[in-house]
């Protein structure tokens, strides 16, 4: 008998997992992926940028120290452009007082085999890879799954942590609200002779959104950045499939030389552009965190961020409750936090999603202007820049 079953080993479902085993809680993660791929996780394209309060809460569970340090990558600046290479940007410095740097960005698959690495040592918590889950019962008495080898798990509450298109959602009977952009995402590293000077660029274009995210230095050279491209379906897909060299041309051209002539130097990976808000956050003795929950758009690249603030907000709602992790009172109580701290976020990024997208003359003025007028309002910008930053 389990304390609480986490159905999801991706990163935030691992780190539920070691913030319930440091109350003392016993807890059993179920993954499909088989063992090899929980602890040596694939290159998947995603660059994590990593608020102070995520980098302090991985340092308190030791799994920063897990990170190659050289693969770390500070943060300095955030630039926001819109339209033609020209128009003013909006700039998001690193302040003067207080960290070096507005956060770090890391690669997904290194935080995801880092928290692998300490959850697999830590007493309490067992993992179960390489199993699926084909039933779930949760009552007011009591949670249980059935795995594919038929095997029975029981606990006090079970979580679904197995994403924005999450399985166990749908097997709950709990609804989303799902944001179609009608676009998909392309990631990759791109390798480039400017340096990137740890700035972060986002840049809504006419036709496309781009990103490039720093990436720490290697031994080799050049710099290299994380492209994030998002465009209709179609052609993302044509330019995943596109030889190297076409690819190199076509994205350099795209970002206009900016960095100069851009190399492919990782996998290219594709995402379907997808947002997603869950109807509910529980039900009896089942609650959803991380994507499950809510499905951010990547403009801000903050997604596990708030993932990680959601599953600690359940977390200690179970050790402050009355000792059963799966009572109504903590699964509500956690139910109002979370949707407090997510609807106006997850509301605020879909409209500037849309907004900024949208290539019609009218927009793109509006879009030119609003950029403008937002980089000379200094307590905008500060409150973004805290937000961004979370030192809480």
């Amino acid at each position: 008998m389990y304390d609480v079953i986490i159905a999801g080993g991706g990163p935030v479902g691992l780190a539920f997992a070691l913030s319930l085993a440091h109350d003392g809680r016993k807890v059993c993660v179920v993954e499909r992926s088989p063992l090899s791929v929980l602890a040596s996780p694939p290159f998947d394209g995603r660059e994590i940028a990593l608020t102070h309060h995520a980098s302090n809460w991985l340092k308190r569970f030791g799994v920063w120290a897990k990170i190659p340090q050289k693969a770390i990558s500070p943060l300095h600046m955030a630039r926001v452009e819109t339209g033609s290479i020209g128009s003013p940007p909006l700039l998001f410095d690193t302040p003067e007082t207080g960290p070096d740097a507005l956060g770090h960005l890391v690669a997904n698959h290194l935080i995801r085999r880092a928290l692998y690495d300490v959850a697999s040592h830590t007493a309490g918590i067992d993992i179960k890879a390489g199993q699926g889950i084909i039933h779930t019962q949760h009552n007011y008495r009591s949670a249980s799954v059935t795995l594919e080898d038929g095997t029975t798990l029981d606990s006090d509450l079970l979580v679904a942590a197995d994403g924005r298109f999450s399985r166990l959602r749908e097997m709950a009977g709990i609804g989303a609200i799902v944001h179609d952009f009608g676009r998909s995402t392309l990631v990759c590293r791109m390798r480039h002779p400017k340096n990137h000077e740890n700035v972060a660029l986002q840049w809504f274009d006419e036709g496309q959104t781009v990103a490039l995210l720093p990436v720490a230095p290697d031994d080799k050279e050049g710099s290299i950045s994380s492209l994030v491209l998002m465009l209709p379906d179609a052609e993302i897909q044509r330019l995943k499939n596109l030889p190297d060299d076409a690819f190199n041309e076509e994205i350099t051209q795209r970002v206009q030389s900016r960095m100069g002539p851009m190399t492919v130097d990782s996998a290219r990976c594709t995402y379907p552009l997808k947002a997603v808000y869950a109807h509910r956050f529980h039900d009896q003795r089942f609650a959803l965190i991380g994507d499950a929950a809510v499905g951010m758009h990547p403009i801000t690249a903050h997604g596990f961020n708030l993932g990680l603030k959601g599953q600690e907000t359940l977390a200690r709602e179970i050790a402050v409750g009355p000792g059963d992790a799966g009572a109504k009172v903590v699964l509500d109580r956690f139910e109002r936090k979370h949707r407090r701290a997510t609807a106006p976020l997850f509301a605020a990024t879909n409209a500037i999603a849309t907004f900024y997208t949208r290539d019609e003359a009218p927009f793109l003025k509006a879009r030119q202007m609003g950029l403008g007028f937002a980089n000379r309002l200094l307590p905008f910008k500060k409150a973004i820049t805290n937000m961004l930053m979370d030192r809480s």
